[in-house]
């Protein structure tokens, strides 16, 4: 028998003032993603050059990128515990290796898609997915695509019940370290215009 834990949240897009709560659930949740080589130093660098506060505000007066928080003991204020994230870019894919093996256009990226460990398993992170997919799918994109660590199976179980499927590889730069990542991608139904 399997038990099923629940926790109360709200998900919604992340507002201009998240910036700091946004940072400290990165910095808690992208070591969990890194393959087992990878030191704390080149984490850590990663973490300060992409996943800073300042990192964060420009991504959220980035037209281009919408990020989607779940919170838990949200009050009227939007204040709360900040629980899982996820991060979509439109536009065509910066990496060559991406725009080999993810043909159909318009793409968009689903950057970032990060749970906090005891949020595994309450359904949080495919929430945060399914909003991202129906983002993505509103705004006219014909593929949703992610880059995962080869090594992190976890993961990749659970993109694969997402709708997710492996397209390809790229390499993904973390501190020092080059790491192999597979490119995996899913259809997206484009929504008729209102």
């Amino acid at each position: 028998m399997s038990s099923h834990v629940t926790i109360d949240s709200v998900m919604r897009r992340a507002l201009s003032g998240d910036e700091a709560a946004l940072h400290v659930l990165a910095a808690a949740t992208f070591p969990l993603a890194c393959p087992p080589g990878s030191t704390e130093s080149d984490q850590r660098e990663f973490i300060a050059a992409h996943l800073s506060e300042k990192s964060f505000t420009q991504h959220l007066n980035d037209p281009d990128r919408v990020i989607f928080v779940d919170v838990s003991d949200e009050d009227s204020d939007n204040h709360g515990s900040f629980l899982g994230y996820t991060m979509l870019v439109f536009g065509e894919p910066a990496d060559a290796q991406v725009r080999r093996v993810v043909t159909e256009r318009p793409a968009a990226e689903l950057s970032k898609c990060y749970a906090l460990p005891s949020t595994h398993g309450t359904g949080i992170a495919a929430q945060l997915v399914a909003a991202s997919v129906a983002e993505a799918s509103a705004r006219g994109a014909r593929t949703l695509w992610l880059g995962v660590n080869e090594e992190n199976a976890r993961a990749q179980r659970f993109y694969a019940k997402q709708g997710f499927s492996v397209v390809g590889t790229k390499q993904f730069q973390v501190g020092s370290r080059l790491e192999n990542d597979l490119v995996l991608a899913r259809p997206l139904e484009v929504l008729p215009s209102q």
